[in-house]
């Protein structure tokens, strides 16, 4: 299994009864993205005491989910219906409980990568 190239937060609350397809039309409807691109989707409900993960890999969909007995996932100040993107140090941080406040991001060097 591997992970997600890319990770998107959506920002505005999702129902948690959305299953793939219903994930897969609010990546399209919503965040004006293709579910298929092998992205990472990550939803949280209102509380914030859900998140699941959608990505493609390999022929089909998964879902990744956790749900907090206890406790809240981090608010992440956006605009609602907009889509943040997260690196996999940011969704360890969000789905441990630490808060994502990020007051400078530091320039890296990452290679183009062609679509073949």
């Amino acid at each position: 299994m591997r992970p997600p190239v890319k990770l998107w937060l959506c920002t505005q609350p999702t129902d948690m009864r959305c299953s793939y397809d219903g994930l897969a039309a609010l990546v399209r409807r919503q965040l004006g993205q293709n579910p298929l691109s092998g992205h990472g989707f990550i939803f949280i409900n209102r509380r914030r005491t859900q998140l699941k993960c959608l990505y493609f890999q390999a022929g089909g969909y998964c879902v990744w989910s956790k749900r907090l007995e206890r406790g809240r996932f981090a608010a992440l100040s956006a605009p609602a219906g907009q889509a943040i993107t997260l690196s996999h140090a940011e969704f360890e941080a969000l789905i441990e409980g630490l808060d994502l406040v990020v007051t400078k991001r530091r320039k890296r060097w990452h290679p183009k990568v062609s679509a073949a």
